[in-house]
């Protein structure tokens, strides 16, 4: 079974597949070190911690937790805070260099596409001083590209596992309280009726008739609603800096005679397989 079917299966069935053997094993026992070494810092700071000098966010969860300590549905606990820590190691690293990731690759692939955004950060940024995000709005080009490989790149196919909180109707289907649904992002950043070309790498899905960036209900990287991603603004500004940086420095190409592939492998997101580059300062 392929790595991606796993995944799949194992974001649908997690208690099954927690008793099946196969390679989300060697996942599920490397996630466990990520979490002791979490639970380790944590029982760091509370051996120290100091509520008149709070140092970081585990400081802070900890602060927290003692004004809470009357209230267990406040969810201010220690199991909580291992697991909140985590998710800003995932959800606020891995998907940011992920996504950059594939942006490099997406330009090794259409130089021309690199080129033109080049040419736009000379125009508004210059060479001499670096990027800032005030610059964004200036550059509707560099943000469609961005945009675009955010969309092609899909780096969380399948979103997050939700719980049902009450019985709901969606048009003809029932869906009990207590049901496990899974949103597919996939279906809607590649839906053929809201993307023009939506198989090919086309920074003009986000570009009007005058060149102008143009936002798209469709594209839901950061999932929607009530639920949506608590870090997509932190992450948009993440992505414009380190892309328009890089390339305002260096222009990226394969190496000679290779042809970039877009092959990808399933972890904890959607990644290019390892692929190899050349950057040559500008």
């Amino acid at each position: 079974m392929r790595p991606f079917q796993m995944n799949k299966l194992y974001n649908m069935f997690p208690w099954l597949m927690q008793l099946l053997p196969g390679p989300h094993k060697k996942l599920i026992t490397l996630w466990q070190r990520v979490t002791d070494f979490v639970r380790e810092k944590v029982n760091e700071h509370r051996a120290d911690y100091d509520q008149s000098s709070l140092r970081d966010y585990i400081d802070c969860f900890l602060a927290e937790m003692e004004k809470h300590k009357d209230d267990t549905a406040a969810g201010f606990d220690v199991e909580n805070l291992c697991m909140c820590t985590l998710d800003l190691f995932v959800a606020g690293t891995e998907t940011t260099s992920t996504t950059l990731y594939w942006g490099l690759l997406y330009m090794i692939k259409y130089p021309e596409i690199q080129a033109k955004v080049q040419q736009e950060i000379d125009a508004v940024v210059g060479s001499s001083r670096q990027p800032s995000g005030s610059d964004r709005d200036n550059m509707p080009y560099t943000n469609a590209v961005i945009h675009e490989i955010q969309r092609m790149g899909n780096i969380i196919p399948l979103n997050v596992v939700r719980t049902t909180s009450e019985d709901t109707r969606i048009e003809k289907y029932s869906i009990p309280k207590g049901t496990l649904v899974i949103g597919s992002l996939t279906s809607v950043l590649f839906d053929e009726s809201e993307w023009e070309t939506p198989h090919s790498f086309n920074p003009g899905h986000f570009l009007d008739a005058e060149g102008k960036f143009r936002r798209r209900d469709a594209f839901l990287p950061f999932s929607l609603g009530k639920r949506v991603c608590l870090g997509e603004q932190l992450a948009r500004m993440e992505l414009f800096l380190f892309f328009t940086s890089v390339l305002q420095r260096f222009t990226f190409s394969p190496p000679a005679g290779v042809e970039p592939s877009l092959d990808f492998k399933m972890g904890f997101t959607r990644c290019p397989k390892p692929y190899k580059l050349c950057a040559v300062p500008r």
